[in-house]
């Protein structure tokens, strides 16, 4: 299933709402790939370039891989000046990248879109020989405001599946990715947002309602309602945290998701 268009015209809503990644997996990057100058990144649905610009900050050469024009138009805006930085209009399945020509690659926020068996393929041809494959997630924790933020969406918002698109935690595709065989790190990632910015995580979503859509007046409501519930002094303190499955992906190419 094609899923390219799913974030056409949520740039802005994703680059002002969605947070960075934690900083603690960024300070293990390094100790992993030292002097960070030296390796090259592939960021797999890099999107408006949230994690593409950490690595650049932590010293990494970066390749940004996006299909969706209006996602990668943003990112390559924000980090097109910097010559580590190149993107690339590619997929999963298909990067455009030369064989053997990164160190590690990344996909934040980004799997649970994938065909895992094609991605699988894709990171054996593009990695150099040793590559590693880093499955990011920022997790809302199961937090009173977190539980009732899945409620509101399951009421307005039909497409919704769960947080992440419905990626548990040690999912079967993410061990059918890696064979069974992987390293899990947390890393505290704790968010505060003001009404603005936590009204524009939701709406970067994609399922989330827009202005236009049937039930959209009623959605817009119950989230002024849930942050007033919820905030203190105009401020709301959203637990998360950034979750990373890191492995070679597996020979064996696992079955193709559903999602």
């Amino acid at each position: 299933m094609d899923h390219t268009d799913r974030f056409t015209g949520r740039q802005e809503d994703y680059q002002a709402g969605r947070p960075s990644y934690a900083q603690g997996l960024l300070d293990w990057l390094e100790t992993l790939y030292t002097p960070p100058g030296d390796f090259a990144a592939a960021d797999v649905g890099s999107g408006t370039g949230k994690l593409s610009a950490q690595l650049l900050a932590a010293g990494f050469r970066v390749c940004g891989v996006e299909p969706n024009r209006d996602m990668r138009s943003a990112a390559e805006s924000l980090l097109g000046a910097d010559p580590r930085f190149t993107s690339r209009n590619g997929t999963d399945r298909d990067t455009g990248l030369p064989d053997r020509s990164v160190d590690f690659v990344t996909a934040a926020q980004a799997f649970h879109w994938f065909d895992g068996g094609a991605f699988a393929r894709e990171c054996r041809r593009i990695l150099r020989p040793g590559g590693q494959v880093y499955l990011i997630w920022n997790i809302r924790t199961d937090a009173p405001v977190n539980q009732a933020l899945a409620g509101l969406f399951r009421v307005h918002c039909p497409d919704f599946r769960g947080f992440s698109g419905g990626m548990a935690e040690d999912d079967p595709r993410i061990r059918a990715f890696f064979g069974g065989r992987y390293e899990k790190r947390r890393f505290p990632n704790p968010l505060t947002l003001d009404r603005d910015r936590f009204l524009r995580r939701c709406f970067s979503s994609s399922y989330s309602l827009r202005e236009g859509d049937a039930g959209y007046p009623a959605y817009l409501a119950a989230l002024e309602d849930l942050f007033g519930q919820f905030s203190q002094n105009g401020l709301l303190l959203q637990p998360n945290e950034t979750l990373v499955y890191a492995g070679a992906p597996a020979v064996e190419a696992p079955e193709r998701s559903t999602y």
